[in-house]
């Protein structure tokens, strides 16, 4: 044995090499299941490398400042040093090309409104409220009036890390905004104590029966328990893939998340595309209605845009029985935080601009905008974009990829491999660690209040106090040149319906001396 172990120990570390690439070799030629590996032994292996590393190639080395999706290096730097409260300015000129397709323009008012020493945003220059009331139309028993127009989309807890959520909870409760738990139930990284609006889908995790219907019963009792939920939203579809179900696979399914969503360890649990709770638009309306009395809380749904018929059949129930959705979530079809398909992401519904001015401009028709609380939600985490949304009739937006990109997201986009570098999508352990909560949590709030600050300076500009009163003639954006150019107006064909507002002083008074729809209601 020694003399084996005298002989190895003096063959040189080259002919090692060379001894290890050529079984590699061998092992290459002899395999089936590569054709490049087959072909070109050894080498062959530096293809597969490159291309497992080819987005960060092409997000650091390869692709200009403007030219990555689904967000550029601009905008995820603006994100970035948003919320660590760093220098978020450019200088030498916009490196944007203002005269491309669908460029968005924000028309200046010549005297900008004046914000007098009283204001309250000269007492915090983020205050920014929802100017409508989410359940008032429909008298619930809890109406409420997000504190904050940008909020956290739905995410759920598995598919982000436990300290991924726990931080945007945290966070929400600094900026004074709420938090969507996403279909996956209510976790306790949800309950810290920030507004939030509880989300279920066609699998009713954490108010599901044993046989996967819907509870009311769970519902109540999941309401009772936890006071910080302030509305409750019903998934139709979501904009990565609309129409199509779900599967939560068993290995998935630890203890804590089946207590969480009400399943069985380790067993595969399938959401289907359909609710087993109704089928029809008047049984969802009953169903609404039915939640909304048992709970007292607000009611609204989510949904990507497709096709209108059953959207004019909700917008005609609304108006003949003064019924229905206390607010509308509408998704881009552009995809989000969920895995799907490319197929899907890429084809199925409209995207955000098309869906949501289709959808208004029916509601608008049927005179019941006034009724409806309207969330955006895609890609609208910019104040610029943010500014043509609410010209569009936007109350509040949500934001998914852009809040996760402020917890630590580097858009790595292996989000469904459960290997996300930064801790955010993923379950391992081990990468979770890398989050810190309390850092976290302050980051999300630094993003949210200097994107308020940022969005109320482009208000101010165009001569408005609040985001609410933007018009549809405020935004211009690009069809080509300038004298093609339309205002929103002209290119969605529809004005928006007038939103009450009166002064922030009203909405101040609202939320903080204890009016009747207050955000502490």
């Amino acid at each position: 044995m020694d003399s084996i172990l005298d002989t190895l120990s003096s063959i040189p570390w080259w002919l090692w090499i060379i001894i290890v690439l050529a079984l590699i070799a061998i092992r290459d030629v002899l395999q089936k299941k590569h054709t490049i590996s087959h072909n070109f032994p050894v080498i062959g292996h530096i293809r597969y490398m490159l291309e497992s590393i080819g987005p960060e190639l092409r997000q650091y080395l390869v692709a200009n400042n403007r030219e990555e999706l689904p967000f550029n290096r601009i905008e995820r730097s603006w994100v970035y040093a948003s919320s660590k409260s760093q220098n978020n300015y450019e200088g030498f000129g916009t490196d944007r090309d203002i005269f491309a397709h669908q460029h968005i323009f924000v028309n200046n008012a010549m005297f900008p409104f004046k914000v007098e020493e009283s204001h309250p945003n000269a007492i915090d220059n983020s205050f920014l409220p929802c100017a409508k009331i989410i359940g008032a139309y429909n008298n619930r028993k809890r109406p409420y009036r997000p504190a904050s127009i940008i909020n956290v989309s739905a995410m759920s807890y598995g598919s982000l890390s436990a300290r991924a959520i726990d931080s945007l909870n945290k966070g929400v409760i600094l900026a004074n905004a709420f938090h969507n738990t996403g279909e996956g139930g209510l976790s306790p990284y949800h309950s810290n104590g920030g507004d939030v609006v509880f989300h279920f889908g066609t699998g009713y995790f954490g108010v599901r029966t044993e046989d996967g219907n819907f509870s009311m019963e769970k519902m109540k009792q999941l309401v009772e328990s936890n006071p910080f939920i302030r509305a409750i939203e019903i998934k139709l579809s979501q904009g990565a893939k609309p129409g199509k179900g779900g599967v939560l696979p068993g290995s998935k399914i630890t203890k804590e998340i089946a207590e969480i969503r009400g399943v069985e360890v380790g067993k595969t649990v399938l959401s289907p595309p359909n609710h087993k709770a109704f089928s029809t638009v008047p049984e969802l309306v009953d169903f609404i209605e039915a939640i909304a009395e048992e709970t007292g809380l607000p009611v609204g749904i989510k949904a990507a845009i497709g096709k209108l018929e059953q959207w004019e059949e909700l917008a005609d129930v609304m108006k003949k029985t003064g019924k229905g959705p206390d607010f509308i979530t509408v998704d881009g079809g552009e995809g989000g935080t969920g895995a799907a398909p490319p197929s899907f992401a890429d084809h199925v519904s409209l995207p955000w601009v098309y869906g949501f001015g289709d959808l208004y401009k029916l509601f608008q028709k049927k005179g019941i905008c006034d009724r409806v609380v309207f969330i955006g939600s895609g890609k609208l985490g910019f104040p610029a974009k943010a500014a043509m949304a609410f010209a569009m009739g936007v109350d509040c937006i949500n934001v998914a990829r852009e809040a996760m990109m402020s917890i630590g997201c580097i858009q790595a986009q292996i989000c469904h491999t459960n290997r996300c570098p930064s801790g955010v999508a993923t379950q391992s352990k081990w990468l979770q660690n890398g989050i810190d909560p309390y850092l976290k949590s302050v980051r999300l709030a630094q993003y949210f209040k200097t994107f308020r600050k940022e969005f109320l300076e482009i208000t101010h500009a165009s001569g408005y106090e609040h985001p609410c009163q933007f018009t549809m003639d405020d935004i211009d954006v690009n069809v080509d040149d300038h004298n093609l150019s339309k205002e929103l107006a002209n290119t969605y064909q529809y004005h928006k319906t007038h939103v009450p507002f009166n002064s922030m002083q009203e909405l101040k008074d609202c939320l903080h001396l204890g009016g009747k729809y207050t955000n502490n209601n």
